[in-house]
């Protein structure tokens, strides 16, 4: 594995299969790390937010998942325990022991991953919007066939609209508009890739061995994962807390920020 490297302003590292994963640090350099994992379609920026309401105190790695923003994108199928993988190698590659780490959505099956198969490289884990099982395989293929066919301006707006209230699409359009760019701007391949991986995804038996102290998060009108899906990882995982936030769908660390930031800052500090 390579050590990280710069390609103008762009830091990234090599994982062991050769596919160069791209990085930013925010914050104090002594500080305790928080890494941050983006959901499917979007890239390191989605966690602006956090980064602002956080990186005072917090060292924050956030890096661009396999697929997405400015890491490689090769052919898919990828799996979760390969996005997974990049995270280690990623820790690896940037001398870090442990974290703290925050993942939402695909970044929070990631981090059920890591937590069942590597849970003494993390301290506190955040499992926010996401599921450790989510039918159905066929749904996801179809969508992978989809975005590979005719590119994610097939399914920008069935997205945007799972991910927002219709309350928040209409008072922040400049904020819903950042995100649709975003899922534009990804690779038809990272998000064909990532599609079949959650496609045959099933840690509901598997997570029941995390032993890291778990905060899990979901929205109260989230329709792409909704609070069932977050009491059923609450209830596999010992000592696991879940907050629901009201008002919001998937991406709940964007539209409710504050009250996503509170409940991760009261986590954190726990």
């Amino acid at each position: 594995m390579n050590e990280p490297r710069r390609e103008g302003t762009m830091p990234k590292i090599t994982t062991d299969d050769g596919i160069a994963i791209h990085y930013e640090f925010d914050g104090p350099e002594d500080a305790p790390v928080l890494l941050l994992s983006n959901s499917l379609g979007t890239d390191l920026r989605m966690w602006n937010a956090q980064v602002e309401a956080f990186s005072g105190a917090r060292r924050i790695l956030r890096y661009d998942s396999r697929g997405h923003g400015k890491s490689d994108a090769p052919q898919g199928p990828y799996s979760i325990e390969r996005l997974g993988r990049d995270v280690l190698a990623l820790m690896d590659a940037l001398g870090l022991e442990k974290v703290d780490y925050c993942g939402l959505s695909k970044g929070g099956m990631v981090g059920m991953w890591l937590g069942t198969n590597a849970g003494g490289r993390f301290g506190r884990m955040v499992y926010a919007n996401t599921a450790a099982h989510m039918p159905t395989e066929e749904m996801w293929r179809h969508r992978a066939a989809t975005v590979r066919a005719e590119g994610m301006a097939a399914v920008v707006e069935a997205v945007v609209n799972r991910w927002f209230t219709e309350a928040f699409q209409q008072n922040d359009d400049a904020e819903v508009g950042r995100i649709r760019q975003m899922i534009l701007g990804t690779a038809p391949e990272g998000y064909a890739g990532c599609c079949e991986a959650i496609a045959v995804m099933d840690q509901r038996t598997s997570i029941r061995a995390v032993q890291n102290p778990v905060l899990v998060i979901a929205g109260a009108e989230d329709p792409a994962t909704p609070p069932d899906y977050g009491h059923q990882i609450a209830e596999a995982i010992a000592g696991a807390e879940l907050v629901v936030i009201p008002q919001a769908a998937h991406l709940s660390n964007i539209e409710q920020s504050a009250l996503f930031n509170e409940a991760l800052a009261q986590f954190l500090n726990g």
